[in-house]
């Protein structure tokens, strides 16, 4: 060999045993972020890395309570990223919510990431959870990402403030905001994660590009407000929406900015006999929170407004102007999301009983309300009480949602129904049918982490069914794949086809379109 090729190969085995060091030197737990670097873990099969309580905005404490979230500071060295933050201050509960973290706190405003372990440029999912704006966190085994990151995703997931500490609006806070508005932090702190993703999810091997927000129930409403506001726009590329809309039933979607001033003003002054901000900062956190529970502890008690700022304009106006993410939605529902508060009434409605009731809700209309809500018998109207209870809580709003999109969305947009009657557990042992929040576990694959559950082999193929087309969905906005029930898009033809998941599931008909028109006839009217 001449000694000009000898050097050559030399040179090039130098630098593949260099590069080879290298790589084998780095630590493919430890990523870079633009505030410092975190160490996460692999997931007990180390087929995934998990990184959490990564801080994606400054605590909100002190002169940043009620304040838009702010930048979080850089750190030195290599944050530990391998257990929870702390879940934001809850004002309600719920007995199935189990977190698995070191508490409750106002410091709360942290994220995790759970990446394959080898991740290139892959689609992302950000999760929000749900609670009524009130309650939940990032924490709880159900809404564990590994299982979704094995289908060649990463997955995100925040926490963001509730309640009092989220949704407090006042005239003081609306002065002092560059922006001229109060209220709807929680909301803010949402966008302030997706646009952490926006600037390092690359790093953690995902496509900031290829993102899709998810939520369920007050997690779904947000995913619809999210689309709605220009602090959103182009964070996200897909949406996936269960059980929930910011279309709410039967009355305005939220207050305006100024009637949620005065509506907190008369809270603080009757609770703390002062409204005045300065005192209010003051308050410690159990303060607030005790005062708060005084007032009812209603997961609607601190709910989003129209701040002028996060929300423009009403939702509704919003989607109707066509001014919201012209995104891909897949969205739907549970079969049965309050069914179970009538079944398991003490005193169960009866045909007259609620025949009489439909007067006093629809007067002129109330017949035609039977047609869609039939009552011949004590029976039938125990029947029709379940579906009306469960439109009224959260379908109605989910169904317009889904409308909306589809007139002014330009967009596909897939629309489903879970049918699976839940096997029970823990927590609803006399649970009827397909409950709210039942879809979670099946959505992550987490299963097993509902406690005394017995599944069925039905139960485990549905979990793997969905997990298919909400990953198929998040990587290239439709949920077909090979091997799965053919799902048309809702809005592919006058047909408004519906994929039913169930134990066998299938795409029909819509047969409930005349149901949810009536009520559109009826409700929509808040909307205008």
């Amino acid at each position: 060999m001449h000694l000009r090729g000898m050097k050559t190969s030399l040179m090039w085995s130098l630098g593949a045993f260099v590069f080879a060091a290298t790589a084998f030197a780095a630590n493919p737990l430890e990523m870079k972020t633009d505030k410092g670097k975190v160490e996460g873990a692999f997931t007990a099969d180390q087929q995934v890395r998990a990184f959490k309580g990564i801080p994606y905005a400054a605590p909100p404490v002190g002169e940043l309570r009620w304040q838009a979230p702010q930048p979080a500071a850089k750190w030195k060295g290599v944050r530990d990223a391998k257990e929870f933050g702390a879940h934001c201050i809850q004002t309600s509960g719920y007995p199935d919510m189990v977190f698995h973290d070191s508490g409750e706190s106002e410091d709360c405003l942290t994220l995790n990431v759970w990446t394959p372990a080898k991740a290139q440029g892959l689609p992302v999912m950000v999760w929000i959870y749900g609670g009524g704006f009130s309650s939940g966190g990032t924490s709880e085994a159900r809404q564990d990402g590994q299982y979704l990151a094995h289908r060649g995703v990463v997955v995100v997931s925040m926490n963001y403030r509730l309640g009092i500490f989220g949704f407090f609006a006042h005239p003081e806070l609306t002065a002092e905001s560059p922006n001229h508005a109060s209220g709807n932090y929680g909301l803010m702190d949402q966008t302030a994660a997706l646009r952490w993703v926006k600037e390092n999810i690359a790093a953690f091997g995902g496509d900031p590009d290829n993102v899709t927000i998810f939520g369920e129930s007050a997690g779904s409403i947000s995913v619809s407000m999210q689309m709605a506001s220009p602090l959103a726009q182009g964070l996200f590329q897909k949406a996936i929406g269960e059980s929930g809309g910011a279309f709410l039933a039967g009355r305005p979607t939220m207050p305006d900015r100024e009637a949620a001033e005065k509506r907190d003003v008369a809270f603080a002054e009757r609770s703390f006999g002062t409204s005045k901000l300065a005192d209010l900062r003051k308050l410690s956190a159990d303060e607030l929170v005790k005062a708060a529970k005084a007032k009812g502890g209603s997961p609607v008690a601190f709910w989003p407004d129209v701040d002028g700022y996060f929300l423009p304009e009403p939702v509704q106006a919003i989607y109707a102007a066509g001014k919201q993410a012209h995104v891909p939605l897949l969205a739907g529902w549970n079969k049965d999301e309050a069914r179970g508060a009538v079944i398991l009434a003490k005193v169960k409605p009866t045909a007259e009983s609620f025949k009489a009731e439909a007067e006093k809700m629809f007067g002129e209309t109330a017949d035609e309300f039977l047609k869609v809500y039939p009552a011949a018998t004590d029976a039938e109207a125990v029947e029709s009480a379940g579906d009306l209870a469960g439109d009224r809580f959260i379908v109605y709003s989910t169904w317009r949602w889904l409308e909306s999109q589809v007139e002014t969305g330009g967009s596909p947009v897939y629309r489903y129904r879970l049918d699976l009657g839940s096997p029970g557990d823990k927590f609803h042992p006399k649970v009827i049918g397909a409950f709210h929040s039942d879809d979670i576990e099946y959505v992550f694959g987490t299963l097993d982490s509902r406690q005394q559950a017995v599944w069925r082999p039905e139960d485990r193929a549905l979990s793997d069914q969905m997990q298919q087309y909400w990953t198929n969905f998040a990587k290239t906005g439709d949920p077909n794949g090979t091997g799965l029930p053919k799902w048309p898009a809702y809005n592919s033809s006058d047909d408004w086809m519906v994929m039913h998941l169930d134990a066998t599931s299938e795409a029909k008909l819509d047969n409930l379109r005349a149901r949810y028109l009536f009520l559109d006839s009826v409700w929509g009217k808040a909307k205008e």
